[in-house]
Parts: structure tokens; sequence; C-alpha cells
């Protein structure tokens, strides 16, 4: 670790990764990816835009013997993943690449799940961030139908793609997986009970025939404001971040 980095615990001190003290820092939403993403022990997963590597490597942790693949177009955040995975004693294989030009190797491989969390901002939207890290990590030339059909073509039949992204790209992502994935169901997330949602899951099946579904919101905090200088996590919210609990959508 050096001045420019920080150590930092998931999952309740289960795992510590490193992480660019400036730049794009993993946080809630990698770790409500991973608790989304339904592997089992033995099957292959592949997470587009891994970063630091934190949404990878706790849901390897949370399920063992797991086969992860990461892709990360950042050399610096790639090199902070492959050694996050070797620190937490996780195998994890890791790849530089942009995924609009995957490897070889890798095009002719397919997974049982594909996480992804792509920026929540097209490049044309928004101003760039400062830190190039950041920037990257929040805005994208790359669409989400990209992000989208990359991932499903990475999948094997049956296989699932979970994503986490903004609100206001839920039809955004719902029109993407047309023709690509089926069986959609989608989780909301909101900061508190009476708020509107700021994020949202999204499950999809490759082949799946099943009818869409929209799942009552999910709230991670107790109250509907924030009254006290504490942690006010839902109790099943805290499972999620402290207990690498898995959460069912």
């Amino acid at each position: 670790m050096s001045a420019q980095t920080t150590r930092d615990a998931f999952l309740g001190g289960l795992l510590q990764f490193t992480q660019p003290r400036e730049g794009y820092r993993a946080g809630v939403d990698a770790v409500f990816l991973a608790a989304a993403c339904p592997a089992k022990t033995g099957q292959r997963v592949l997470e587009l835009g891994c970063g630091v590597g934190a949404a990878m490597l706790c849901l390897a942790k949370r399920t063992a013997g797991l086969r992860v693949t990461g892709v990360e177009v950042q050399p610096d955040y790639a090199d902070l993943a492959r050694a996050n995975a070797t620190h937490n004693g996780i195998e994890a294989e890791v790849i530089t690449a942009d995924l609009r030009a995957l490897p070889a190797d890798l095009r002719n491989r397919s997974f049982d799940h594909v996480f992804i969390n792509p920026p929540y901002y097209q490049q044309t939207a928004t101003t760039a961030a400062r830190d190039s890290g950041r920037d990257t990590a929040h805005r994208s030339d790359t669409s989400l139908a990209e992000w989208i059909d990359i991932g499903a073509r990475r999948l094997a039949p049956k296989g699932y793609l979970t994503l986490i992204q903004r609100i206001d790209r839920l039809p955004e992502a719902i029109v993407a997986c047309d023709g690509r994935l089926g069986s959609l169901v989608v989780l909301p997330l909101a900061g508190r009970e009476g708020r509107a949602p700021e994020r949202f899951l999204l499950q999809a099946r490759k082949d799946g025939r099943a009818a869409f579904r929209l799942c009552p919101t999910y709230v991670l905090h107790r109250g509907a404001t924030h009254e006290r200088d504490q942690e006010s996590y839902t109790a099943q919210t805290r499972r999620i971040l402290r207990d690498g609990a898995a959460l069912h959508i």
C-alpha cells in the first residue's frame, strides 16, 4: 500500500481491499451486485469492468469453488484486482482489456454468470471528473446496450446476467435485453422508506421465457430520515454488507 491507496475492509473485515485514495472507490453497489449473483460452487463467473475486484471477490468469498474471471480496461485497477485476490487468498483471473476488444481466448469461452456495474453516465452527458480513474469508472463511451450485449454473448445457454445501475436507465436496460435475454427480474433499491429508488438490480437469463417480474422496492436504511450520526442499515442490509449474505431476487 502507498500514499496513493488505502486498505479498506469489506464484509465485516472478511476481505481487505487496496483501492486508490482519490480514484474510483468500490462500495455498497459492488457488495449488492455480488450478493444478487446466484452463482453456485463449480460455476464459471465473469465480471465485466471489475475495477479493483471488490464485487467478484465478495462473490467468491460467499461461494467457495467458483471459477472467477474479471475484465478491467484500466491497467492500474486491474493490477490492484490481482493483488487484492492474492492478498485475500482467492484464486481469480483478471484480464486487462477493453470489453469491446476482448482477447480471442475469452471470446471463445462461456460463463454460467456474467455480472456488471456499468458506468452510470455516458461521456456526452456529464463533465469529466478530475481523476481519470474515477472518470472512466463513472462515465463511458460504451453504451449500456453494448455492455449488456457483450455480457449476453459470453453467457452459456440458460446462464444469468446480473447488473446494477441508476434507476433512470432502467428503460434503456430493459430494451437492451430484448432479443438477447429473457426472464427479466428487476429489484429497485431505495435509501429509505418513502423515497424514490435511486438504483436497481436487474437479472436476466439467456433463453429465458418467464414473464417480466418487478419486485417490491428494497430499502437499505431504517427510518424515513437520518436522525443520528450512526449506522442505520436494516438487518438484512447488515447481513449483506457485513456477513456476505446473498440477496435473492
